[in-house]
């Protein structure tokens, strides 16, 4: 059993969806047992300075990886750090963080995977990669209601950035164990359906009872199947917006028969504190494609206190 703290990482590009997904995971694990940690805060420059340089956020050139391993290697051993903090809104730096890991630390940002001894950190690895389209809808939408930006600004600033996320944000998604693709089913934004990629990398739960029981309930609103991710074999677990409380259940107790803490987070008994999604007009609305994803990933972080 472990004794220090189980770290997990979740990178993805900007607006990819990681605050989203971080916030139910904090509330199965329980929010006095988590740490949170933006890898964002280690920009060697502030916004102005990039500007003048001609360097973007998503560049490695423009962060401190080596104190952000350095920081990850003292969480893992249960040492507290001195967290710098980039304040989003002003595009400056705030008085830096004393941070004292919990039983859990969930480390969210652009770059979480760069270096190989960031990557030995975590003791689980998600990548979000929602289609672009849907990306830059999450993004322009944010960057407008939080950070006061016009549409025209974000475009521009994304198109700026593209060549960097193509370079060093992409390329990340191969040292995931879980890869999660959020979809839209129709051209209604919070209709989400999600592909999970599930590489071997990290002992997954035996699925194979939603195939072997040969009941037509789970299809198509949930399937299990065999693919490849960039060249290597992988399982693939979907399941659609319109899946229906029955067929979620199922899941959720092959996630739960294992660990039964998870019982009270189920989504298909009305559990409110995950799945949660802002809607187009800021209604909150619940979606059981990213419930599920929540409580596959708790259910990894709990498991590596005994297994990994």
């Amino acid at each position: 059993m472990s004794d220090r703290p189980i770290i997990l990482g979740i990178v993805g590009d900007s607006a990819a969806g990681k605050t989203t997904l971080t916030r139910g995971i904090a509330q199965v694990l329980g929010p006095e047992n988590v740490t949170v940690i933006c890898t964002d805060d280690y920009h060697r420059y502030d916004r102005k300075q990039r500007a003048e340089i001609g360097l973007t956020a998503l560049h490695p050139d423009c962060n401190y990886l080596d104190i952000m391993q350095q920081h990850l290697s003292l969480l893992r051993t249960g040492q507290a750090i001195l967290k710098p903090i980039y304040n989003h809104h002003s595009g400056t730096f705030d008085p830096p963080e004393y941070i004292k890991p919990s039983k859990f630390v969930i480390v969210e940002g652009l770059l979480g995977y760069s270096t190989r001894t960031i990557r030995d950190s975590y003791d689980v690895k998600v990548y979000l990669a929602p289609p672009e389209e849907l990306r830059t809808q999450w993004k322009v939408k944010r960057d407008i209601m939080k950070r006061g930006y016009t549409e025209e600004q974000v475009l521009a600033e994304m198109e700026k950035r593209e060549p960097d996320s193509e370079d060093y944000i992409r390329p990340q998604r191969k040292f995931a164990d879980v890869v999660v693709s959020f979809y839209p089913e129709s051209d209604q934004e919070s209709n989400l359906n999600v592909r999970l990629v599930l590489r071997p990398t990290i002992p997954h739960p035996d699925f194979t009872e939603i195939l072997g029981r040969g009941s037509d309930s789970f299809k198509p609103a949930i399937r299990l199947g065999l693919d490849r991710d960039m060249g290597k074999p992988v399982d693939v677990l979907e399941v659609d917006s319109h899946a229906n409380s029955d067929q979620v259940s199922e899941l959720e107790k092959i996630l739960c028969s294992e660990l039964p803490h998870l019982q009270g987070f189920c989504a298909a008994q009305g559990n409110p504190e995950i799945g949660k999604l802002i809607g187009t007009t800021g209604e909150v609305l619940q979606s059981y494609p990213l419930a599920l994803t929540q409580l596959l990933v708790a259910y990894h972080m709990m498991k590596a206190i005994h297994v990994y």
